[in-house]
């Protein structure tokens, strides 16, 4: 998990050293040079907010450089945090298509490029260019598949502590090594953490002590290590977790 410190804004969607291996980088050169017409890039610091909950919808946001959390809130003030957006992604899509308020809060945890399209120039362009169609389509899927995922865990996990090791498995999916480990930059706090998976920042705080003294984790500062990934993923659902 690498994370840009410095941004450099990358103007053209056809010179960008960004390109992300999926969704709308991926289209045919005449189809991002078409994007590009109707695009207007912008740049957002750490904390800052794209949009609000319940903020009508004026267009998609697409995440060139950085990382957006995605949250809700209860009435009450209680928060979730639903995912972390990566480059790459479409933000508002949803809410785009069906002309519908935003149904999360976008924060960015670091600073980021996005690329705004006005909801009427992205309806024409998806319209025109079937590439884009379907990657659209691929990413309300994937979106679809997350949300699945996260009601699944939070609603048939028998305790938190499982909740926060398939938390951070999901996180080291895609790290490999030979030995089974995973180092992960985790920036996040006890209390972002504990909105992740429906629980206190204290409960994290103590189940993070409980994997380290049972040496499935080691941490410092935000440096991760998962010391093996099996042996994290088989200690989901034992009885010795706290709750």
């Amino acid at each position: 998990m690498k994370f840009p410190h410095d941004l450099k804004l990358q103007h053209k969607c056809l010179d960008c050293a960004f390109k992300n291996s999926g969704f709308f980088c991926s289209l045919p050169p005449e189809q991002i040079a078409a994007f590009d017409a109707i695009k207007i890039t912008t740049s957002f610091s750490k904390g800052a907010t794209l949009f609000i909950e319940g903020q009508p919808s004026t267009g998609i946001h697409m995440i060139c450089q950085g990382r957006f959390k995605l949250s809700t809130n209860s009435r009450n003030g209680k928060a979730l945090i639903l995912r972390i957006s990566e480059p790459g992604e479409l933000l508002g899509l949803s809410a785009t298509l069906s002309d519908s308020p935003h149904e999360a809060t976008a924060e960015a945890i670091e600073p980021c490029q996005v690329n705004f399209v006005r909801r009427n120039d992205f309806i024409r362009f998806i319209k025109t260019n079937a590439e884009a169609a379907f990657s659209a389509i691929e990413q309300l899927n994937k979106k679809y598949r997350t949300a699945h995922a996260q009601i699944r865990s939070l609603g048939l996990s028998a305790c938190v502590a499982d909740k926060l090791a398939a938390l951070l498995l999901g996180w080291a999916k895609n790290v490999h090594s030979d030995n089974g480990d995973a180092h992960l930059n985790v920036p996040f706090s006890h209390e972002e953490i504990a909105e992740m998976i429906g629980t206190t920042r204290e409960t994290v705080t103590r189940l993070f002590k409980e994997f380290r003294e049972r040496e499935l984790i080691t941490i410092k500062r935000s440096d991760l290590h998962i010391l093996d990934k099996k042996l994290l993923a088989a200690s989901i659902g034992t009885k010795y977790h706290a709750n």
